[in-house]
């Protein structure tokens, strides 16, 4: 079995999946690139074509969690990292990732800092992630980053880990991997779980990954029709009293300004 693949998810006609594409094959260690959709159409077929990607696609209505199980059974290898279509990777992602998979033989999941991108141009400073950084501090210590507490205290305040990020150990973690019932609390419901399982959580705490926001993302349109506030107060009543849930979700409330 191969070591690692990007399994890139499509949704429809993305101005940005070219600039990914790009990413992903400037890698300084190559790895495997496939192309996984459920809206296929003649643009995402000429990228594949031109770039000699695979393109696999899924029938059925588009939903996120059945996207993203489909991309990742589709990926033939140990590690799975499942790309955005609008999202840019840095050179050394996977020569960094295979790093830590040679150092810690148990990892089940590798994760590691993002820098923001508003309107095609790097954002200076970005609060939200910087207070992600804070929360991801636990991490840090590679030493015990396989305890289930360890694990778990990174997602007690929130989502801390970027999903695009994240590459998955796919020998480790059989499949289906997200049954999450959740659209935007998905990749944050999946982690949890992934907490009490055996096997480490190792971030690189740096920038591997430039994410983007912009007016089609689906982060915006979970704002807009208040499905991620419900979500994550949800997610925060199984962690914590209603009194904090509130507390938390005043601030959190406040923190969806960064889309705008």
């Amino acid at each position: 079995m191969k070591l690692h693949s990007f399994a890139i998810c499509a949704y429809k006609d993305s101005p940005y999946l070219e600039s990914c594409i790009r990413s992903l094959q400037a890698q300084t260690m190559k790895s495997d690139i496939i192309l996984c959709t459920s809206t296929p159409s003649p643009h995402i077929k000429e990228l594949c074509e031109k770039y000699h990607i695979p393109m696999f696609i899924r029938h059925g209505e588009s939903n996120i969690r059945d996207d993203w199980n489909y991309a990742y059974h589709k990926a033939d290898s140990r590690f799975v990292t499942i790309a955005h279509q609008d999202d840019l990777y840095q050179k050394d992602y996977v020569e960094t990732l295979l790093k830590y998979e040679k150092k810690y033989p148990d990892m089940t999941l590798f994760t590691g800092g993002y820098a923001v991108i508003k309107d095609d141009k790097l954002a200076r400073f970005e609060a939200v992630e910087f207070i992600k950084r804070i929360l991801r501090l636990p991490l840090r210590l590679k030493a015990i980053s396989h305890l289930s507490f360890v694990k778990r205290s990174i997602l007690l305040f929130g989502n801390s880990i970027c999903c695009p990020v994240c590459a998955y150990n796919k020998e480790r973690l059989g499949e289906p991997l997200f049954t999450s019932p959740y659209r935007f609390a998905l990749d944050w419901d999946t982690l949890y779980k992934l907490s009490y399982l055996s096997g480490r959580f190792v971030c690189e705490e740096r920038p591997l990954m430039f994410y983007r926001v912009h007016q089609e993302a689906t982060t915006k349109a979970c704002i807009a029709d208040n499905s991620r506030a419900r979500e994550e107060a949800e997610m925060f009543k199984r962690i914590w009293p209603k009194p904090v849930v509130k507390v938390l979700m005043h601030f959190y409330q406040k923190a969806y300004k960064e889309y705008e």
